[in-house]
Formats: C-alpha cells, sequence, structure tokens
C-alpha cells in the first residue's frame, strides 16, 4: 500500500506525464509513426538492450567502488539490486527504487542501509556531473535550447550544492549530530532516536575512495556509462534508418541523452512515461526529423529503456526473496 504522501506523489506524476504526452502525440500523423514502428529493424533494437544492460553492468562495477570504504562487496550482488531497483522505479514514483536496493544490499550483506544510501547519493551527484560534462562537450558543436542550458546549470548547482554539504557534515560529524538532536527534539523519543541513528550511519558511509587508483576507474567507469547510454540511442536511431535518411551527425546520441536525462529528473509517471517521450521527440525535431518519426523511436527508445531492465529487475527480486512494489524502510537495518 502506498502512504498519503506517495499516494500524492503519484497523482501529481502522472498528472504531468499526462500533460507532457498530450504535447508529444498532438502535432503526430499516426499513420506516418505506425509506418516507421513497422520498418524499424529490430536486429538494431537488440543491440541497443545489449549495450544498455552493459551501462547497468559498469555501473555495478562502478558502485563497488564508491561501496568499498564501507564494505567490499561483489559486483553480481550490487549488479541484482541495481536491477531491483530500476525495476521498481518502473512501478513505483519519486524513484523509492533507490532506497529499496540499498535496502537489499544492506540486507544480503549484514549493513547499514543508510550507509549504503549515502553511496547511491554519492553516485547521483557523480552522475550528474558527468552529464554535464557531456553537455558541455556537446554545446561545442552543437547549441542547446536556452532552457536545455538553464536546465543543466541547475542540476549542476544543485549537485555541487549537495555535494558540499555533505562534506561540511561530514567533516563536523558532531556539530551535525547535535544540530539533528535538536531537530528532532519535538519528536517523540523513540523516533528522534531512529533519525539520529540513521543521520550517523548515512554520514558514516560517505568516506573517500580507498586508493587514487580507484578515483581514476571511478572516472573511467562514468565515462563508459555515459558513451553506453548514448550508444544505445546511437543504435535505436539505426534502427530507424534516421542516421542515414537525415544525415544524423554523430553527436545525436549524446544530445539525446541530455535530453531524456532531464525528463528523469522532473517529477512524472513511474516509468517517466510522457516526459521520456515529448523531451526525447523535441531533441530529435532539432535535427529535422517529423515529430510522428520522432515520438516512434521515443516509443521503442523507452521500452529499451524499461522493458529488460524490469524484467531482469522482477526476475532479481524473485530470487532475492524481495517485495518489489513494497517500499522497505530504509534504516531499517540502522
Amino acid at each position: 500500500m502506498l502512504s498519503n504522501r506517495n499516494a500524492f506523489k503519484l497523482i501529481l506524476g502522472l498528472a504531468v506525464g499526462a500533460v507532457f504526452f498530450y504535447f508529444a502525440v498532438r502535432n503526430v500523423d499516426f499513420d506516418q509513426a505506425l509506418q516507421a514502428l513497422v520498418k524499424t529493424d529490430y536486429r538494431w533494437i537488440m543491440v541497443s538492450a545489449a549495450v544498455l544492460m552493459l551501462a547497468h553492468v559498469l555501473r555495478a562495477v562502478r558502485w563497488r567502488y564508491f561501496l568499498a570504504p564501507v564494505k567490499v562487496v561483489g559486483v553480481g550482488s550490487l549488479l541484482s539490486a541495481l536491477l531491483i531497483g530500476y525495476s521498481a522505479n518502473t512501478f513505483m514514483p519519486a524513484h523509492l527504487g533507490e532506497f529499496l536496493r540499498a535496502f537489499v544490499i544492506a540486507k544480503k550483506k549484514n549493513l547499514s542501509a543508510s550507509a549504503v544510501f549515502a553511496s547511491i547519493v554519492v553516485e547521483r551527484i557523480v552522475d550528474v556531473v558527468s552529464l554535464i560534462t557531456v553537455m558541455a562537450v556537446v554545446v561545442i558543436v552543437h547549441p542547446f535550447p536556452a532552457w536545455v542550458e538553464t536546465s543543466g546549470i541547475i542540476m549542476l548547482a544543485g549537485a555541487l550544492l549537495l555535494f558540499a554539504l555533505l562534506i561540511a557534515c561530514k567533516r563536523c560529524e558532531e556539530r551535525t549530530a547535535g544540530w539533528v538532536r535538536v531537530l528532532v527534539k519535538p519528536l517523540p523519543l523513540r523516533i528522534g532516536r531512529r533519525l539520529e541513528s540513521l543521520s550517523a550511519n548515512f554520514l558514516a558511509g560517505l568516506m573517500p575512495l580507498k586508493t587514487a587508483g580507484h578515483y581514476a576507474a571511478a572516472a573511467i567507469l562514468s565515462i563508459a556509462i555515459w558513451l553506453c547510454y548514448a550508444g544505445m540511442n546511437y543504435t535505436c536511431l539505426e534502427a530507424f534508418s534516421l542516421v542515414t535518411s537525415r544525415h544524423l551527425p554523430w553527436y545525436v546520441g549524446l544530445v539525446v541523452l541530455v535530453f531524456t536525462t532531464i525528463s528523469v529528473v522532473i517529477p512524472s509517471t513511474p516509468g517517466y512515461v510522457g516526459t521520456y517521450h515529448y523531451l526525447c521527440q523535441l531533441s530529435l525535431v532539432m535535427f529535422g526529423v517529423s515529430t510522428s518519426e520522432a515520438l516512434s523511436f521515443a516509443v521503442i527508445a523507452h521500452l529499451v529503456n524499461v522493458v529488460p531492465v524490469s524484467l531482469a529487475g522482477l526476475a532479481c527480486a524473485n530470487y532475492e526473496g524481495v517485495a518489489i512494489y513494497r517500499t522497505p524502510d530504509a534504516g531499517q537495518q540502522p
């Protein structure tokens, strides 16, 4: 069952997704869109799905470096938790799958879920910085609309502000603990102590990587991950023969990646239905692709992003004995 707060987020997300989906379909010639789907070379779609799964494997490898200061965990376990979390994001609002994957690893490896979640927060900050770096490289050869650049600046500023806040809290753990005690004082004693424990364990999970080599490996893996995402988009474009027929440049996959990543940040439906389709469509219209063909591409690219990961995540959840529809308490193991 969803809590009232999560139910509100779900309703809000559905409304936002519906508005974006309307914008995506309002000028579409559905006969042309259907023809584009019929002519799709689905062998390229299989390649695209394989490239995406490779990106997730690389994510699990990188996560191992982020989590290593707390405990060294095998890539297989991390990949399983990652896929479960991504699968949950398809069905649940507000990126709740991130809490679920922290819970899975914490339970399996006898760790604090709060400490594991801290590594995921660091991972997301690195992702934002990596994305803005990609945008900065691409903007040299292809300008983005002003709203895209503004969105990127806001995302980067938010990530750096969060990173600075986390560093400050980590360096002044005793003072941070004192602030937390003050903030939770009006709450019932049991809840206050639980929140104090959660915050302490979260800060304990914010640890520097073990060696300089680990930083280098994490940086290289971050580049490889985002190149895989761009490659997934490019191979999907090949499936629609858009690269040759529209003479699309080599960096088109990166442009689509930037737009669709912004769509994931916008509060929307589980699975990002609507926001993903409209912004993916916009990115291709910039290159002269018709709205109808662009929507067909967006539909298939979205399915490539969602279906294989969801199926793999559900299989992993069944193997791990995880109830994927029930949001875990992130501090179940404080």
